[in-house]
C-alpha cells in the first residue's frame, strides 16, 4: 500500500513558547483512523480555525496539529458502500480540525457519520462559501422562519463575519427586512447582501440600561454574544426569536426575565457542531436551492494554504469580512 505525501498547514509550539503555522508534508499514514478517505479541494476560515491555530487548549489539545473544521472534496477511498471513491462530499464540524486533521490539508480521514453527500445544485467551491457558517445561518434561519415577514423586521448581528452575513443574504432572499449590525463600516458589503438598513455597534449600544426596550425585533439571530445580545433580547417584539450562536463579544448575558414572561420571548441557542447528519442533510439540501444567496461568489475571498498565518492574523484582529475559502492545492 502506498503511503503518499501531501501538504499541510501544520500548527506547531515553537521553542519560545508560541504556536505557529507553516505548509510542511506529511503522509497519509499520519492521520487518523477512518471509514473514508476524502481528497480536500476547498477549506475555509472559522473562527475556531484562528483560535486552534494559536494554541487554544479548549480548542485543539495535543500539536503539531493541522485545523480546518471545514473540507469539500472526493472520496478517495471508503469503507461503506453508500460513499464511493470519486462522490463529491462535505465535512462540516463535528471534531474535524479540532482534535482531529482537518480541512487545512490536503487529505482527511474521517468516520462516515460526519460526511454529508454534496446536494445536487452546490459545486464543492460554493459549499466551502457556506461552510459552518452557512449552516449555521441555516440552523438559525430554521428556529425563525414561522415568523412571518411582514411581522417586523429581522436583527443580525456581526453582521459582516461568516455567520452574519450568510444570515443577512439568506433572509433578504427569502423575503425579510434585516436590519445589520456591524462594528465595520462595511454598509456596501451590506446592502449587496441584501440588509434594508444597517446601525452602528456604537450606536445600537446606545440608551441599553433599562430593563426592557421598545419593541423592534420581530426576530434576532445573534453571531456574538455579549452586551449586543442583550439589548437584542430587551428589544424583541412579543412572541418573537431570537438565536446565539457566538461568543466573540462575551460569553456573559444580563438580563432580567421581563423579556420572557412580558412579551413571551423566546431564546434559541444553535450548536452546528453535532447537529445530526439527517437534518444537516436537509438544511444544505436548502443552502442548494431555495435558501442558496444570489450572491454567494461575491461573499468570498479564496486563498492558499501559504497564505493562511496573516488571514488568520485578521481574522482575530476583526479584519475579515464574509468568508474566507482556502485551496489546498
Amino acid at each position: 500500500m502506498t503511503d503518499p505525501m501531501f501538504d499541510a498547514f501544520i500548527v506547531e509550539k515553537t521553542p519560545d513558547g508560541r504556536y505557529s503555522g507553516r505548509v510542511r508534508q506529511t503522509r497519509v499514514s499520519r492521520l487518523p483512523e477512518g471509514d473514508v478517505r476524502i481528497r480536500v479541494r476547498y477549506s475555509s476560515l472559522n473562527y475556531k480555525d484562528a483560535l486552534s491555530a494559536t494554541g487554544n487548549k479548549g480548542i485543539t489539545r495535543q500539536y503539531p496539529h493541522t485545523p480546518g473544521i471545514d473540507a469539500a472534496g472526493q472520496v478517495v477511498d471508503s469503507r461503506i458502500p453508500e460513499l464511493a471513491p470519486g462522490d463529491p462530499v462535505i465535512v462540516t464540524s463535528y471534531d474535524l480540525g479540532m482534535n482531529t486533521a482537518g480541512g487545512f490539508g490536503q487529505y482527511i480521514r474521517v468516520p462516515a457519520d460526519w460526511v454529508v453527500p454534496l446536494p445536487e445544485g452546490l459545486t464543492l467551491e460554493e459549499s466551502m462559501i457556506l461552510g459552518t457558517a452557512g449552516l449555521t445561518a441555516a440552523m438559525s434561519v430554521e428556529k425563525i422562519i414561522d415568523i412571518p415577514v411582514d411581522a417586523g423586521p429581522v436583527l443580525v448581528t456581526g453582521a459582516t463575519g461568516g455567520v452574519g452575513s450568510m444570515a443577512v443574504a439568506i433572509l433578504a432572499k427569502l423575503g425579510y427586512a434585516v436590519t445589520a449590525v456591524s462594528g465595520k463600516p462595511e454598509t456596501g458589503f451590506l446592502r449587496n447582501l441584501g440588509a434594508s438598513d444597517i446601525i452602528s455597534r456604537q450606536a445600537f449600544l446606545e440608551n441599553t440600561q433599562p430593563p426592557i426596550l421598545k419593541a423592534t425585533w420581530a426576530a434576532v439571530v445573534d453571531t456574538v454574544g455579549g452586551d449586543i445580545l442583550t439589548t437584542a433580547v430587551k428589544a424583541t417584539l412579543p412572541r418573537g426569536k431570537v438565536t446565539c450562536c457566538g461568543l466573540v463579544a462575551s460569553p456573559d448575558l444580563s438580563l432580567t426575565v421581563f423579556p420572557f414572561i412580558l412579551r413571551g420571548v423566546s431564546l434559541h441557542g444553535i450548536d452546528s457542531q453535532h447537529y445530526p447528519r439527517e437534518p444537516r442533510q436537509a438544511l444544505w439540501k436548502k443552502l442548494a436551492s431555495d435558501w442558496k444567496p444570489d450572491n454567494l461568489g461575491e461573499m468570498a475571498t479564496h486563498i492558499p494554504l501559504d497564505r493562511l498565518s496573516p488571514a488568520i492574523d485578521n481574522m482575530l484582529n476583526g479584519r475579515l469580512k464574509g468568508r474566507t475559502v482556502v485551496n489546498p492545492g
